[in-house]
């Protein structure tokens, strides 16, 4: 019976916190967020308001919405999509870069390259994977390796973002 009391009340604590936690902040419930993604030869968007952003990161590709919990995140080749306020969506490939979310729900996007996907040609892609994949069948030190592993992976995540 004492344990059925302790259990009951261990209950009671926890629900109170969790009820707590979620009337602190409600996820995704802000009307929009304001986005900041730049590159270093272009600002595609500098502090404009979008419904959404997903971004392919090492620790796996994830959505962005309003109130989402602040994250710091370190970009892989992939494509970076916009939905933004009127409805449309807009494709950038990246080749790396970080992207930080605030509490504030704003969001910093900062590509080592970004370009539309819709520019991207699909046969240059291809291309590019098998001069990689060339570059790494005669590398012959532990740095050529590494350089060319890094470019298959940004030329796959290229062929990709084409099909």
């Amino acid at each position: 019976m004492e344990r059925m009391a302790l259990t009951r009340s261990a209950l009671r604590l926890f629900s109170g916190r969790f009820t707590q936690a979620c009337q602190v902040r409600g996820y995704a419930d802000a009307p929009s967020m304001s986005l900041t993604f730049a590159a270093p030869s272009q600002v595609l968007y500098n502090n404009i308001s979008v419904k959404q952003v997903d971004v392919p990161s090492f620790s796996g590709s994830f959505g962005i919405l309003p109130a989402h919990v602040p994250t710091l995140a370190v970009l892989k080749p992939g494509v970076v999509t916009v939905f933004e306020n009127d409805g449309s969506t807009k494709k950038f490939f990246v080749s790396s870069g970080t992207v930080t979310i605030n509490e504030d729900s704003t969001v910093q996007l900062l590509a080592e390259e970004a370009v539309p996907v819709d520019t991207l040609d699909i046969s240059a892609a291809k291309e590019l994977l098998a001069q990689s994949q060339s570059q790494l069948a005669s590398a012959s030190s532990e740095v050529a390796k590494a350089e060319a592993e890094i470019s298959i992976e940004v030329s796959e995540a290229l062929v990709k973002a084409c099909e």
